[in-house]
């Protein structure tokens, strides 16, 4: 059987567009961007031409943008970078974040904890959704920092990131926000957003693996995390992976042609009538309805376990949470922290669509539900009735 890929957010293929910018540097462009010579300068050039193509996509000055090895990198040098620039001044460092962030920002947070910091996890709805009050409440003297992802990588859901910078800029803090789940697939503009700090991942956008970037507002102090010969402006220090951040740079420069293009949303509106039609109360939708990622549908089948379905379609990747805690059985944390029950977090899926998503495809996938996730109601149904004799 034809294999089918849905799991989009965990990361995109390669965009072709993308291969044919990069191939050049695999072969001939081999020099030291930092080398002044025939052949260090185009490198330099190439490198200065995505950081362009990078702030054209996020609306900012090319400046402003760090290239790291990921988004992960990229959060943790926002976060810590944010801890020990303000170290020297002796003064208390609190961070407030969201009880549903990705692992790199709830990591790095323990992290300061470790050293002394206080970190606040705000509480989220039954959507998955943070009230910008409650960020309120937790702010104090010294807040330093607030960082909130822009949309949860599971569920899909969009925070309201830019009433959240305000809030932090009333306090005094800086905003960081992980858009790597935004950035390519909504428009995203950091000054309307607000925020001092963005992150993205070159792999959610049709990028390469391993390439990632900061945005960092004009004026912003961190720490860098790697010291060396002060490359990116002094801010990340180590030879520029050219061939990766060329990568970045067509991704985002294509990203601007797709942003606007509704394809993607609409084949994932119709998957979900398609299952709503189908199972009827046996399918329900978690994350927010309306404030959500164009192309995430995440739900669940009543009273199954979603890792047992996918187990039964080896032909579809899709996945029954984060990437990261794929093959876990636990409860999901976004879930817990949404106050979704056991047995409704146990029967998740995550489907996420891209760009070479057909309807084809998709109709195949409603297909082969019907037949899996039925006969699985039907065991369920038989072995609850046996059980209550």
């Amino acid at each position: 059987m034809k294999r089918i890929y849905l799991d989009y957010n965990a990361t995109t293929p390669l965009a072709a567009e993308v291969a044919e910018a990069m191939e050049p540097f695999l072969r001939s462009t081999h020099g030291n961007p930092s080398s002044m010579h025939w052949a260090g300068v185009p490198a330099h050039d190439a490198v200065e031409k995505a950081r362009s193509s990078v702030a054209a996509l996020l609306c900012c000055d090319a400046t402003e943008i760090v290239f790291t090895s990921g988004g992960t990198e990229a959060n943790n040098l926002a976060i810590k970078g944010s801890f020990f620039a303000r170290c020297e001044r002796s003064t208390p460092f609190h961070v407030v974040t969201s009880q549903i962030e990705h692992p790199a920002v709830v990591e790095p947070c323990r992290f300061l904890e470790s050293l002394g910091a206080e970190v606040t996890r705000v509480k989220v709805d039954r959507f998955g959704r943070i009230d910008p009050e409650d960020v309120r409440r937790a702010m104090l003297p010294h807040t330093a920092l607030v960082s909130v992802m822009h949309a949860n990588n599971e569920v899909g859901t969009l925070q309201p990131v830019r009433e959240i910078a305000a809030i932090a800029h009333e306090h005094g803090a800086l905003c960081h926000t992980d858009a790597a789940q935004t950035v390519g697939k909504i428009p995203v503009d950091v000054e309307v957003l607000g925020v001092d700090l963005l992150s993205i991942a070159g792999h959610k956008l049709y990028g390469p693996k391993g390439i990632g970037a900061l945005y960092m507002r004009e004026g912003v102090e961190l720490e860098p995390l790697l010291h060396g010969a002060g490359h990116e402006a002094g801010r990340r220090a180590g030879t520029e992976n050219v061939l990766e951040i060329v990568g970045l740079g067509a991704a985002c420069k294509l990203a601007q042609k797709w942003i606007d293009d509704d394809q993607v949303r609409s084949l994932r509106d119709e998957l979900w009538q398609r299952l709503k039609e189908l199972f009827g109360e046996g399918v329900s939708l978690n994350g927010h309805p309306e404030h959500c990622l164009p192309n995430t549908l995440h739900v669940t089948f009543g009273g199954l376990r979603g890792h047992e379905i996918l187990a039964r379609l080896p032909h579809l990747a899709a996945s029954t949470g984060s990437a990261c805690h794929a093959g876990s059985l636990q409860i999901s944390p976004v879930l817990a922290a949404m106050g979704a029950p056991h047995a409704v977090a146990m029967g998740a899926i995550r489907f996420s669509l891209g760009r070479s998503t057909t309807p084809a495809e998709l109709e195949n996938v409603v297909e082969s539900l019907r037949g899996v996730v039925t006969q699985q109601q039907t065991k369920s149904l038989f072995r609850n009735e046996h059980l209550s004799e």
